[in-house]
């Protein structure tokens, strides 16, 4: 039973609200994860079944906290794992998975993490080149992406995509976008915004799928509703079209991710959208003194288009805010650096501390002094376990075996290691594939049966509807042979190539940890490490991460699954938002270095926001937009998201909080001076202790001086 009188009486109305649409804004440290466990739990209470309920969150994290404290409450995990609760794209997949029929996509179809879009938009930007259509500037495949994202996300399809036509960019999006569709689709793959694109896109074609969804789940949940984009508001309008049973919780202060795609305005108009909805605030925190949160309430009021609320605590005010003025950036941070070690050495552990910065490049000459003052620290936002190189190419070789149409997967290890199969060889054979409209694999496994290749020429089957609609595509299906001029390295390299493939695809029927061990092997996947390694310790480093991924497939395996449940496992590895050793906890307690956006979520004793300067904080693209920065200009950054960013940083600290900035920093290699921030100047000054860094350096007496003025006292005695 849920016990709904542990609550604070608008925490306690919103869990038990059971029907209709219902806003709660949960201000920082209000403790909104609290109130949807308790609903959850009060609404398995009154009866209804687990697998009615849906609740979709923004990270991994969140799910597993969410389910977590849900088993808690109820002392029963069975019926929290009955739940459905995950991400949005974790939701995506699900309901594509159920769907493929309907969407004409294979059973086996793969899902394309970050890496492997830009991938596929850096070859689209290299068939939009060979078309001519291009001159000789190189493009940043990430900003293509980006607009790409956003499109989709706004359901503008490749051919309708026109953006800004005097943007390089955009012009050039205009011709990758419709050719990285294609390559998706020929891969039998999605990316991240298909997930949520496409379930939205089948429900608004065909109504009887769409109801067939709405009336599976009668309850749904949605947290951090401020960072929602159109598409996953539709999806959301599209789960709760028949009954409207929806609650949302989030904080429109807390809203900094427009500039990839999250619309604010979606818990602003919540009430327009959702009619009839309820509102209930969350306003006392738990987290914060007084002190801090008078500082936050300040800053974020001179924000127009806002939800009023006003955060409040029980805890006392504390100590003042400590304002540090810095002659110079180096001296900002090894104040800073002095400063944590001082607290450390006073009693406070490491980790209780956070250094926040709105930039990663601020991060630079902090961590130079971290190291300098011997002080142990940890950067968020790093390369994440499944994103290390050593890792994804072996899950490239797994995909491969599994999905021999994944081209993109054939051109990340088909080279790897080194096999004598250079790029232009790869683009050879990828062209004679389309061509015949065969796939890369076909092309590989023509030459495979036939090596003597004499001379050029093609002629291979389409795939039937039978191999579209199997979990895999067979890698030792008969194929006819290929003639395609090739040296004989590549020749070789090709055979053993695939080899290898039907080698793992062969022994991943038996045993998939077993088979995975036995490609290291065949590939002298170690071998390469260590000579492709600047020393030991790295190379073992890399081999441990190997290590880390057997160990996640013995796992998977010890579940009672095999070969059959592998492509889905593999589709999950891309949802992971981290790393089990991200945090390298075996190494102790340490300081944490993250940007504001990094920090949201997070909360510490002791916080230090450095560089609270104009066009640092706010950030100079805020202060002078381009117009091409992004594909719709109501999305771009401004002074308000900025505001929202300071408040998000305020809010993590719990007892104390350090503002910071420098008078002067080099800009393109001269002293040029600094401007504070307009969101410090907006700290009431009775909050603040204002400490002049450069008055405090020249009143200090040089430690050989004293030495020296107590040598001549003792001699003149």
């Amino acid at each position: 039973m849920a016990d709904l009188s542990k609550l604070n009486s608008p925490q306690r109305e919103a869990a038990a609200h059971v029907e209709g649409p219902l806003l709660v804004l949960a201000g920082a440290g209000s403790g909104k994860t609290r109130v949807i466990t308790f609903r959850i739990a009060h609404l398995l209470d009154l009866g209804v079944p687990p697998e009615a309920i849906c609740a979709v969150t923004f990270t991994n994290k969140a799910a597993e906290e969410m389910r977590e404290r849900v088993a808690h409450l109820l002392h029963d995990k069975k019926t929290a794992r009955a739940l459905t609760i995950g991400t949005f794209h974790a939701l995506g997949l699900h309901i594509l998975k159920s769907e493929r029929r309907a969407l004409g996509m294979p059973r086996g179809f793969a899902i394309y993490d970050q890496a492997d879009q830009l991938g596929t938009v850096r070859e689209a930007i290299r068939h939009v080149r060979d078309m001519g259509r291009d001159g000789e500037r190189k493009f940043d495949a990430k900003a293509v992406l980006t607009r790409i994202s956003l499109a989709k996300n706004q359901f503008i399809a490749p051919a309708d995509f026109k953006g800004n036509p005097a943007d390089d960019y955009d012009a050039m999006t205009a011709e990758v976008y419709p050719k990285y569709q294609e390559m998706l689709r020929s891969c039998g793959a999605f990316d991240f915004d298909d997930l949520i694109c496409e379930p939205v896109r089948l429900w608004e074609r065909d109504p009887g799928a769409r109801r067939r969804w709405a009336e599976r789940f009668k309850f749904v949940m949605c947290d951090e509703f401020q960072d929602t984009n159109s598409a996953q508001i539709r999806l959301v309008q599209g789960l709760v079209s028949d009954h409207n049973n929806l609650v949302v919780v989030g904080d429109d202060d807390q809203s900094i991710y427009s500039w990839r795609g999250a619309d604010p305005t979606n818990i602003l108009r919540f009430d327009q959208i959702f009619k009839g909805a309820k509102i209930i605030k969350l306003e006392q925190n738990y987290r914060s003194t007084k002190t801090i949160l008078d500082a936050a309430n300040t800053v974020i009021a001179n924000n127009t288009h806002r939800h009023g609320k006003v955060l409040w605590s029980q805890i006392a005010a504390g100590e003042k805010i400590t304002h540090a003025v810095a002659p110079t950036a180096e001296d900002e941070a090894k104040w800073v650096a002095m400063e944590i070690r001082r607290l450390h050495q006073e009693g406070r552990p490491w980790d209780s501390i956070a250094v926040m910065y709105r930039s990663n490049i601020q991060a630079k000459v902090i961590e130079e002094e971290l190291r300098t003052n011997e002080v142990p620290y940890v950067m968020y936002g790093g390369q994440q376990f499944f994103e290390r190189k050593e890792v994804k190419d072996l899950i490239a070789y797994l995909r491969v075996a599994l999905n021999p149409r994944d081209d993109l997967a054939i051109r990340r290890v088909i080279n790897y290691p080194a096999r004598g199969i250079g790029a232009g060889t790869i683009e050879k054979l990828a062209e004679a594939g389309n061509q015949r409209g065969s796939s890369l694999w076909d092309v590989l496994r023509g030459i495979a049966h036939e090596p003597s290749l004499p001379g050029l020429g093609l002629d291979l089957p389409a795939p039937t509807p039978a191999d579209e609609d199997r979990d895999e595509v067979n890698p030792r299906a008969p194929m006819p042979a290929l003639d395609v001029s090739l040296q004989r390295a590549a020749k070789n390299g090709i055979l053993g190539f695939v080899h290898v493939i039907q080698e793992l695809a062969d022994g991943l029927g038996h045993d998939v940890v077993a088979a995975t061990k036995a490609l290291i092997e065949d590939i002298a996947l170690y071998d390469d490490l260590r000579d492709a390694s600047g020393s030991q310790s790295a190379a073992q480093r890399r081999m441990d991460n190997v290590t880390g991924l057997l160990a996640s497939l013995a796992r998977f395996t010890e579940k009672g699954k095999g070969k059959e449940q592998l492509g889905e496992y593999l589709r999950a590895l891309s949802l992971e938002s981290s790393g089990d050793d991200d945090k390298d906890k075996d190494r102790g307690p340490r300081v944490v270095l993250t940007t504001l956006h990094g920090a949201k979520g997070l909360e510490f004793p002791i916080c230090f926001m450095i560089g609270l300067e104009e066009e640092l904080l706010p950030h100079a693209r805020t202060l002078q937009p381009q117009a091409t920065d992004v594909i719709d200009p109501d999305h771009a950054m401004d002074i308000s998201e900025e505001r929202r960013l300071c408040y998000v940083g305020i809010t993590r600290a719990q007892r104390k909080l350090y503002l910071t900035r420098a008078c002067t920093r080099v800009s393109r290699g001269r002293l040029v001076p600094r401007t504070p921030s307009r969101f410090l100047l907006e700290v009431p000054d009775e909050l603040l202790e204002i400490r002049d860094l450069g008055s405090e350096a020249k009143m200090k007496v040089p430690e050989a001086e004293v030495s020296s003025f107590f040598a001549s006292f003792a001699l003149d005695k």
